[in-house]
């Protein structure tokens, strides 16, 4: 019988002293049956072995035994302590989210509610018994949902609330405004955290909803007080109204003008009232009357901007209807009477005014969409203006020129020439204004042909020759036989205003004028020893009116001369440069084409002016004039080179007077704008129709190259306002054919 194994007759759990107890009890068995127990094979013995053997093992468990139950009693110490820990720690988190003045709760991974603070369900009272740990997320929306404490919004059912709540949630962070009843507010905030859950805080923000309600109510407030003060004070009579079209809002100038008693404006009212006042006594222009625009009121959000003029009386009013955001729309109507008087009086203005009004307009309204249209616009309004100026500035320069200088005392003989002096100043601006009008318009009519450049350098040299004398400088201006591509006029134009201003600038040395020959190109270059021109500068000085700091005075020029230069460069093709370095001088370069040396070259226009040479005698002249004032300046001065001056406001009294006194003057001198009868060419046309090709010259302020053609054609003498004396003295000395008018 094999002895039992020990090990199993141990029970792990009991206490060592017990399994030694048992051991021992064990080992003592044994030994008594070893010594009892007898046998020839020594089986005793074996057991006796086997005993010891035993209780080696047992001892040594033993020891094993204390020990693990030494390491055992250690980690229950430490669990115990680790969960004092825990439980202190739990404590205070409690504790720590309780004095939270929010609404705390923490959903885990699972979505299942962990723990929550008294806060966290306050405002939901229903809510507060089913608040614990357990509840699963979908349960506390659902929950929520069905409160009696949550205010839905208009028209949401508590499932759609639900559905739209679930929706947030799926997001890691979220804030959102709940509305409660008793006008409570209640701000939510979602949070995840790493492990997955949620943590969702609830603050109540009634105070801070209220107080911005209360702002946003002051600001509107003082929002409709500004609206109001504006309406008030602005010329337009304006009405608002709502979506429902009733009558919001409007200001006094609305009754003043549809004439309608204030008192008939009242919150609320709908526009039929408006539309009966408008109907009595208002008649539409623009729209078939109250009937559409009331259809038009009625047919809702989406309305296209709707506008017509009114009659009332002799008012006519001008009404924009226009659709707001809110789906309510503002009507204003503006007093146009002012404006439709003054286009009728407009329609009545001659057919050439007429025409250029409407080419302005045109221009206008070209250059408000175009920026370099409204520079083009700019100087039309200059040409204009300059256009205008040249009546009286004729008219000065006849009356001056009508005065017998040598018949004055001195001082009146030197206030006269100084009369003279400025006028011929003015006059200068005023044709350099033309210049840039012309040239700014695109209106300039340029005839490139050939040109020999000393045709154009030689006079230059003896116009400036004294002026640069008398600064005591040195003027040099080199021949040269080139031929160039130019228009002579302008290009004689352009070294002209070069010129002036080297030497207007130039305090000392000199200035040089010469040509150069660079490729196929024939380069001129004005060249000084002025005070230069900084870089920075370079581009401003070829603007209108812009003069550096330099000693010329406001006689010697306006600041016009490069603007034209740079202009009629631009519309000739002809490349312009500039070269300068302060203290030390500038040089101006003008780039050109070569031209063909066989062919006939076309002189620059001299400006020398003819000396008077008309001599005394019985010699008629036929002025005929509308502006008085003209017309009397250039009768003083024909009358002072002794002719017998004939004179008319009008074509038709013109030709009444010749053929009321039977005689044909020697010349007729005739304005081309006569009023609202016959041109001046016309005029001219029907005396040389009846009594043959009469001298004639025409006097104009117009210098359209279609004009001059005109003249050209019908072999009239054109003089241009303001005009020059000295010639018109010369053509009128040629003019000899007085007769009688059979």
């Amino acid at each position: 019988m094999t002895a039992p194994n020990a090990l199993s007759l141990l029970n792990p759990t009991d206490p060592p002293e017990r399994q030694r107890d048992k051991l021992l009890a064990i080992a003592e068995a044994l030994m008594r049956r070893v010594e009892q127990a007898t046998d020839d094979n020594g089986a005793a013995y074996a057991q006796f072995q086997r005993a010891a053997m035993l209780e080696d093992q047992v001892r040594s468990r033993t020891r094993d035994l204390e020990r693990a139950l030494d390491l055992l009693h250690q980690s229950n110490a430490r669990l115990a302590e680790a969960n004092q820990e825990t439980e202190a720690a739990r404590r205070n988190l409690a504790d720590a989210i309780e004095t939270v003045q929010e609404g705390f709760a923490l959903f885990g991974p699972d979505e299942v509610l962990v723990m929550c603070n008294s806060r966290f369900g306050m405002h939901m009272l229903d809510l507060r018994d089913h608040l614990k740990p357990g509840l699963t997320f979908d349960d506390y929306v659902e929950r929520v949902s069905l409160s009696r404490y949550l205010a839905l919004p208009e028209g949401e059912t508590p499932e759609a609330w639900a559905i739209r709540r679930r929706k947030r949630h799926e997001d890691r962070h979220v804030i959102f405004n709940v509305r409660l009843i008793w006008d409570r507010w209640l701000q939510i905030s979602e949070h995840r955290t790493a492990n997955g859950g949620t943590v969702i805080i609830q603050t109540d923000v009634t105070d801070i909803i209220r107080l911005e309600r209360e702002q946003r109510g002051r600001m509107l407030d003082d929002q409709a007080r500004i609206i109001r003060a504006t309406l008030d004070h602005i010329a337009q009579g304006v009405c608002i109204f709502d979506a429902r079209q009733r009558l919001v809002g409007w200001n006094e100038r609305l009754g003043d003008l549809l004439a309608i008693p204030l008192t008939r404006f009242r919150m609320g009212v709908g526009i039929a009232t408006l539309l009966e006042r408008l109907e009595s006594e208002i008649t539409f222009g623009d729209i078939s009357g109250a009937m559409q625009l009331a259809e038009w009121a009625r047919s809702g959000p989406g309305r296209a901007k709707l506008h017509f003029e009114l009659k009332r009386g002799p008012l006519i009013l001008q009404a924009d209807a226009e659709e707001m955001p809110d789906g309510g729309f503002v009507i204003s109507f503006t007093d146009i009477t002012p404006e439709r008087d003054a286009l009728a009086q407009l329609s009545a203005v001659n057919e050439t005014l007429e025409a250029r009004v409407m080419e302005r307009t045109l221009e206008l309204a070209d250059a408000l969409a175009d920026a370099e249209r409204a520079n083009a616009s700019r100087a039309r309004f200059v040409a204009a203006a300059s256009h205008d100026l040249l009546q009286p500035l004729s008219a000065a320069k006849l009356f001056m020129g009508s005065i017998a200088a040598e018949s004055l005392a001195p001082v009146a003989a030197e206030a006269v020439t100084k009369a003279q002096n400025a006028l011929n100043q003015v006059e200068g601006i005023l044709a350099a204004l033309l210049d840039i009008s012309k040239l700014e318009s695109g209106r300039l009519a340029v005839n490139p042909v050939p040109v020999r450049l000393d045709r154009i350098l030689d006079p230059l040299r003896e116009e400036f020759a004294a002026l640069a004398a008398a600064k005591g400088l040195q003027l040099t201006v080199l021949p040269s036989s080139a031929v160039v591509v130019s228009d002579p006029a302008y290009l004689r134009r352009i070294l002209q205003n070069l010129i002036a201003n080297a030497v207007r600038y130039t305090r000392e040395g000199r200035v040089l004028v010469g040509a150069r020959r660079a490729g196929g190109m024939i380069r001129l270059e004005v060249r000084d020893t002025g005070p230069g021109i900084a870089e920075e500068d370079q581009d401003a000085i070829f603007r209108e009116f812009h003069r550096l700091d330099a000693p010329a005075s406001a006689s010697e020029g306006m600041g016009l001369g490069l603007a034209i230069v740079e202009r009629a460069c631009a519309a000739l093709g002809h490349p312009l440069g500039l070269q300068s370095e302060v203290g030390r001088g500038s040089c101006f370069m003008v780039q050109l084409g070569l031209g063909d040396t066989l062919a006939d070259t076309i002189t620059a226009p001299n400006p020398v002016k003819p000396e008077p040479v008309l001599e005394s005698g019985d010699r008629i002249a036929f002025l005929v004039e509308n502006e008085p004032d003209l017309r009397h300046a250039m009768t003083l001065l024909l009358e002072k080179w002794g002719l017998s001056v004939l004179d008319a406001g009008s074509a038709e009294e013109a030709i009444a007077l010749i053929e009321e006194i039977g005689i044909l003057p020697d010349a007729f001198l005739v304005d081309q704008q006569l009023g609202e009868g016959m041109s001046g060419l016309e005029f001219l046309r029907v005396i040389r129709a009846r009594y043959g090709m009469v001298p004639a010259c025409l006097i104009t302020a117009e210098r359209s190259p279609a004009l001059a053609a005109e003249c050209d054609r019908d072999q009239v003498q054109r003089f241009l306002k303001p005009i020059d004396a000295r010639a018109l003295e010369s053509w009128l000395a040629a003019q000899t054919v007085t007769t009688f008018v059979r």
